[in-house]
């Protein structure tokens, strides 16, 4: 691993993301999931040899999440992940705190689940891309109809039953006119913890609504009027994004010795499917397909070692070009130290390789964003800006 040197060759491990099923049951434009018709499951023989294969790898070192993920895992009973817990508390002799998080669409909760999450003190997401005008046009059943609606309901459960939670918005290009609704609506429904993702382009979602001319612009005075809404009421709302890159902003240029984020690191994230197959870097990647190495799972759990795997040529592959890649933010981009070279999935899908540089996701949830804090940063709320 020619870039990743200095850094340890795998781990340790902080997320594994397990995809109990493929399947949802709604139908969202931007989804990028191939198979989410089918109505597969982790086995119990499977998780087991999940967490089995986890604990003896040698990349847990201290405590980490379980996040479970794609397509929705709520689809599959309480009772599948109380034993999914017990069967993980099984193989985790030592006790290494493990947490677990579910990331949902938001539609099948009820009380049930939600003392579920009350007794595991499981981590919530949900996806929520704001007012039903907003919502509903890409996050829908699989007839048509739009969910916000439903969603909705699922939060009031969350809070009714005292159960802490974040939401997740995709920003397509419709959302950048509303900023001041997108706010509105996450205070009016005491939404206190708030994410951005942006509309990627991954597997089969080919394209996006962001990727058009004029996009950069529009994204940055929707960050800049986000960003003077939050502190003008005193940060009521806290947004991942500011709230993470803030505190690297006024802490300095680190560029020689920041390391890459998780999705760069070996095995930090760890990604399993339904049937036992497993890959590292960026969770998206499980399921996709790709001209230069077919699948990219390296290895699957019931077959293989985590060793024998990271040996195998494809891995090599992979984490020699996305190095490679690594290297190249490094040497020509000014960010690197406020990013940690971007997303394996986003340079495979956007430029064709790992072994590439900056992507509309550098451009807009990167560059963008930290140009635009910077600004505030400089001149309060009140004095013109550029990224206003």
């Amino acid at each position: 691993m020619a870039a990743g040197n200095r850094w340890r060759i795998a781990g340790p491990l902080e997320l594994l993301v397990l995809q109990p099923t493929p399947f949802c049951n709604l139908d969202c434009t931007y989804c990028y999931l191939p198979d989410r018709d089918s109505k597969r499951r982790m086995s119990d023989a499977t998780l087991n040899r999940v967490f089995q294969f986890v604990f003896s790898s040698g990349i847990v070192e201290q405590g980490f999440t379980v996040v479970w993920h794609a397509g929705e895992p709520m689809v599959l009973p309480v009772g599948y992940y109380e034993r999914a817990i017990e069967i993980g508390g099984d193989h985790n002799p030592g006790g290494v705190q493990v947490r677990h998080s579910f990331q949902t669409n938001g539609v099948l909760i009820d009380d049930a689940w939600c003392n579920f999450f009350k007794r595991h003190q499981v981590n919530v997401g949900v996806s929520v891309d704001g007012p039903a005008f907003l919502h509903d046009r890409n996050r829908k059943t699989r007839k048509g109809a739009g969910t916000q609606h439903r969603v909705m309901e699922g939060i009031r459960k969350l809070k009714n039953n005292e159960v802490p939670f974040h939401v997740i918005s995709v920003l397509t290009g419709e959302s950048l006119d509303y900023a001041d609704e997108l706010y509105d609506f996450y205070v009016e429904n005491e939404i206190r913890e708030v994410a951005f993702n942006i509309e990627e382009v991954e597997g089969p979602h080919a394209t996006s609504s962001l990727g058009v001319i004029g996009v950069e612009d529009r994204f940055r005075r929707f960050i800049g009027r986000f960003f003077d809404l939050v502190a003008r009421d005193d940060l009521a709302i806290s947004v991942r994004e500011f709230d993470s890159m803030v505190p690297m902003i006024l802490g300095g240029d680190h560029k020689e010795d920041f390391p890459p984020t998780q999705e760069n690191a070996p095995c930090a994230i760890l990604s399993v499917d339904c049937e036992g197959n497993f890959t590292t870097y960026s969770p998206e990647l499980l399921g996709l397909k790709s001209s230069q190495y077919g699948d990219f799972a390296i290895g699957n759990v019931n077959t293989d070692t985590l060793a024998s795997a990271i040996n195998g040529e494809k891995f090599r592959n992979m984490s020699n070009d996305i190095a490679r890649g690594l290297s190249k933010c490094r040497d020509t981009c000014e960010y690197y130290s406020l990013c940690g070279g971007g997303a394996p999935v986003n340079k495979y899908f956007e430029n064709g390789s790992f072994d590439s540089s900056e992507t509309m996701f550098c451009r807009l949830n990167r560059k963008v964003i930290v140009d635009v804090i910077v600004a505030k940063l400089r001149h309060p709320i009140g004095v013109a800006t550029d990224a206003a």
